[in-house]
């Protein structure tokens, strides 16, 4: 069903717009006029006095045309080395579209790394906060010059949506070369039907998106519905929509039906509690009994001895894992105050039976609510 404007209700001040490759690439490298048109619906934006965060793809794509290769290279080092080719042509053309505007940009490259440090997410909100007190627009991209699996984002939705996290953005624009989600490709089915407003995230709408993978980028559609599903989790919007349609951010902003419109959560997660759910990587699983579940999801208690009935991975106190209902369920995030091994002599003992079993009781709780967040689409 069509919403006239889905972001009426909303109070958008600070926004993260993620353009993907397909959008600023084109056969020749770059794709400059694309890029000045960005650059000036970004500029009008900020005259209305909204707040401007950029994610921008692209490095990987300018760098393999730049270097007049037939694709990416398979091989880590020569990839890396691409980009390295293809970030300086893209933070260089960015930041000459945007001076005719007289805005500065700033450039940061991360890595997933450095979201998983407490202390260097902190340190990346300030530098991003100090950017922006500045008038400066941060232009974000994946380190990819140093990236290894271990600690890459995987692609820039997961980027831009980490991103809208931290940032405490009140909505994600996620700009690629198709109008929105389709139930079908619409690049290769004529009657594929673009679905306008998306409230659950539920395995049909994995489907659809399954079936409409990306061409330059390391991320198709699939990967845009797993960004949306982290930032509407945490009370925050999101859009997709055609990066190359003339005016596509004035529409979405004037209330015009643009795209497709993800609806957040009704509550919105505080950063700490984003940060918990969706920037740790989990070092192991804790399978909950029924009646823990149902603390935990409907009072809001803490994760106590009592109702863990089984324990996997290896990890130590303050580590990040997930915890999972009796039927294999993910529930939701947390830091331990008990190590794997602990955990697994003290599991379905009362509190009050740890210092008995384990020598001390440093902790009544395994996980205690504050270091815990539920993150499960079906707690809705």
């Amino acid at each position: 069903m069509k919403t006239s404007k889905p972001l009426e209700k909303f109070n958008i001040r600070r926004i993260v717009v993620k353009v993907g490759s397909n959008v600023l690439t084109c056969p020749q490298g770059l794709n400059l006029p694309v890029i000045d048109a960005l650059s000036q619906q970004l500029m009008r934006r900020e005259r209305s006095g909204q707040e401007v965060i950029l994610v921008s793809s692209g490095a990987m794509a300018a760098g393999v045309r730049k270097l007049a290769i037939d694709r990416r290279p398979e091989a880590i080092p020569a990839r890396q080395a691409v980009a390295a080719v293809g970030q300086a042509g893209l933070i260089l053309t960015w930041e000459k579209a945007l001076a005719r505007h007289g805005k500065k940009v700033a450039q940061m490259l991360l890595t997933a790394e450095d979201m998983t440090s407490r202390k260097r997410y902190l340190n990346a909100r300030n530098t991003l906060n100090t950017l922006l007190d500045w008038g400066v627009l941060p232009i974000i991209n994946e380190n990819d010059t140093v990236m290894v699996d271990e600690i890459r984002f995987g692609d820039n939705d997961n980027l831009a949506a980490v991103i809208t996290l931290l940032m405490d953005a009140d909505i994600l624009i996620n700009l690629t070369d198709i109008d929105g989600l389709y139930d079908r490709d619409p690049r290769t089915c004529q009657d594929a039907e673009l679905l306008s407003e998306i409230g659950t995230i539920g395995r049909e709408i994995e489907r659809y998106a399954g079936s409409i993978p990306g061409a330059l980028g390391t991320g198709g559609m699939l990967s845009k519905i797993k960004a949306a599903r982290k930032v509407t989790a945490a009370g925050i919007p999101m859009i997709i929509a055609n990066g190359k349609t003339t005016g596509v951010l004035a529409d979405i902003f004037d209330g015009r039906p643009t795209g497709t419109f993800f609806k957040p959560k009704t509550e919105r997660l505080s950063s700490r509690k984003c940060w918990l759910a969706f920037s740790l990587k989990p070092k192991g699983v804790i399978r909950i009994d029924a009646g823990a579940a149902r603390a935990l999801t409907t009072a809001g208690k803490s994760l106590l001895p009592s109702g863990i009935a089984a324990v996997s991975g290896q990890f130590g106190v303050g580590d990040p894992v997930q915890f999972a209902g009796p039927d294999g369920q993910v529930l939701g995030n947390g830091l331990v105050n008990y190590s794997a091994g602990d955990i697994y002599k003290i599991k379905g003992l009362r509190s009050s039976d740890i210092a008995g079993c384990l020598g001390e009781k440093p902790y009544d709780e395994v996980i205690h609510r504050d270091n815990l967040v539920l993150t499960s689409d079906n707690l809705n």
